[in-house]
């Protein structure tokens, strides 16, 4: 049986960066695992392609349980299942999220993660094509740009937003995030930039990393309450590795709790229905399960609006904004606009158009992540309760009809077509209530069911340490308490940067405790 000082579960955007940042030195070595299989397909290098990425292959394609306030529809819930993990499946915006998530986690019980503390690990990360400053780096491996060959409408989303009395932002990332202005994306040359591309492919050939594609973890294996290595399914054979140092799980807000739940951490009810024998009753694994939302308000285009292969097409520009106006808060609304027609199922979907997407940054929705079974390969039960609170349904009301307003303005005049959804004659607050209901989804960004803090609830220390277990940290964006107002994939990132450090810094007091030790003898 192979040992390895570290392993990693997920090669997906936080498992390439702790397995790059631990490799760094040459006497480390990690062992990373990924049930998926490399990134080949033609498609994850080209941004234009990502919808056609979803339910693909390369793509788990979960789907939650029927969803209560939503008709008992059950929501499609795409997770990347390759290299890269979602950041190679993923709509590619780099989208950091307010100052205000991160000072609010620190309130919560977690020190070190105030915005202050987490914004040198953005940094670090980050190669910014506009250059270096107090807010962005040039020194890291993941590539962020400015969106290539925009389309002209685009920027007409943003001269509406401004005629309308919003500010013009050109970067949400930095000092302030409220207004309208340009996304940038993680590409580079034209080509996605996924943790795989960035921080993976570049150290393959590290003699200290192992990196196994096809492998499914199928539970973490014990001695009484000490990780001491990893079972998983590859080629159709039950292997086993050892861990000298730490497993390091970051297999994502659906799957990470699913493992541990497996290897019987969790709910101990939980785990005995499923009949798993309980190593660590842990309440809060699969619990505290957030998403944001999102509507689409889909428009026909009266002239073709030339969306580049090098653009997602469905987000080019945005406005962040909070609805009551309070600048002191994080905004609670995302309007996403891009120059294809986005039409949600039910509806007209090709041809020319543009679409404005309602997305709620901080929703009030609460869900979970269960077991369906002790099998590894079947998938979670998923319950995101969306729409549980009618506060959330009316804010989605109200940015259906300020997306109209601003599809309305003279800046559109010259493209605007049909309202293809809801339609024109959908115009009531019950009407477009049940529009929402009806066609309301997520925007990719599940967090929080491994969550960190120090309430009875938490999954994780400040240090992302597994509670009441030796040498197991959960790394990805499980571990958040809170929704982010904005998208996931660059704060995944930022928490992998952070985590490396913390195991680098735990490994080298480890190391001097074992030498004084040694000397004393």
């Amino acid at each position: 049986m192979n040992k390895y000082d570290y392993i990693v579960i997920g090669a997906g955007s936080a498992g390439c960066v702790v397995a790059n940042r631990l490799t760094q030195d040459n006497e480390t070595t990690v062992l990373l695992l990924e049930a998926g299989n490399p990134d080949t397909k033609p498609e994850i290098q080209i941004p234009l392609e990502c919808a056609n990425l979803l339910g693909s292959e390369v793509d788990w394609g979960y789907f939650s349980e029927p969803e209560p306030y939503l008709n008992h529809r059950k929501i499609f819930c795409p997770r990347g299942r390759v290299l890269g993990g979602s950041s190679s499946i993923n709509f590619l915006l780099y989208i950091r999220g307010n100052h205000h998530d991160y000072d609010h986690w620190q309130k919560l019980g977690n020190p070190g993660w105030s915005y202050q503390d987490v914004l040198p690990y953005f940094k670090k990360s980050e190669n910014q094509q506009r250059g270096a400053d107090q807010y962005h780096g040039v020194d890291g491996e993941l590539s962020v740009t400015d969106v290539i060959s925009p389309s002209a409408i685009s920027q007409r989303f943003v001269d509406a937003c401004v005629a309308m009395g919003y500010d013009y932002n050109p970067d949400f990332n930095a000092m302030q995030q409220e207004g309208a202005g340009p996304f940038q994306f993680t590409v580079k040359d034209g080509k996605r930039h996924s943790t795989a591309a960035a921080f993976l492919v570049p150290i393959l050939k590290r003699p200290n990393l192992t990196t196994m594609t096809g492998a499914l973890v199928t539970r973490l294996l014990f001695e009484e309450t000490r990780t001491v290595g990893v079972e998983y399914l590859h080629s159709g054979t039950l292997h086993q590795a050892q861990v000298n140092q730490e497993v390091i799980l970051s297999a994502g807000a659906f799957d990470s709790p699913k493992l541990l739940m497996l290897s019987g951490i969790g709910n101990k009810e939980h785990l005995q229905a499923m009949g798993i024998s309980v190593v660590v009753d842990l309440p809060g694994v699969g619990q505290n399960l957030q998403d944001h939302i999102v509507v689409p308000v889909p428009y026909e285009a009266t002239q073709d609006l030339h969306t580049a292969i090098t653009s997602n097409g469905i987000g080019e520009t945005a406005l962040f904004l909070h609805s009551e106006g309070n600048i002191d808060a994080a905004p609670d609304k995302e309007l996403i606009f891009g120059p294809i027609l986005w039409a949600p199922p039910g509806y007209p979907n090709s041809g020319l158009g543009f679409t404005g997407l309602v997305a709620l940054t901080h929703p009030q929705n609460i869900g979970s992540i269960s077991l369906r079974s002790s099998d590894p390969k079947d998938a979670p039960m998923i319950r995101l309760n969306y729409l549980q609170s009618q506060s959330d349904v009316q804010k989605l009301v109200d940015g259906i009809k300020l997306i109209r307003k601003l599809f309305h303005t003279s800046a559109f005049d010259e493209f605007r077509g049909r309202e293809v959804a809801p339609g024109h004659d959908i115009q009531s607050d019950a009407a477009l209530e049940a529009y929402v209901r009806e066609v309301c989804g997520t925007v990719f960004h599940p967090i929080g069911t491994c969550k960190m803090g120090t309430d009875p609830m938490a999954v994780v220390d400040p240090e992302l340490r597994v509670y009441g277990i030796e040498g197991l940290r959960v790394v990805d964006a499980s571990i958040m308490p809170t929704l982010i107002t904005g998208h996931t994939n660059a704060p995944t990132i930022m928490i992998a940067e952070k985590a490396a450090a913390l195991i680098k810094a735990a490994s080298r007091i480890s190391q001097s405790v074992a030498s004084l030790i040694t000397a004393s003898k």
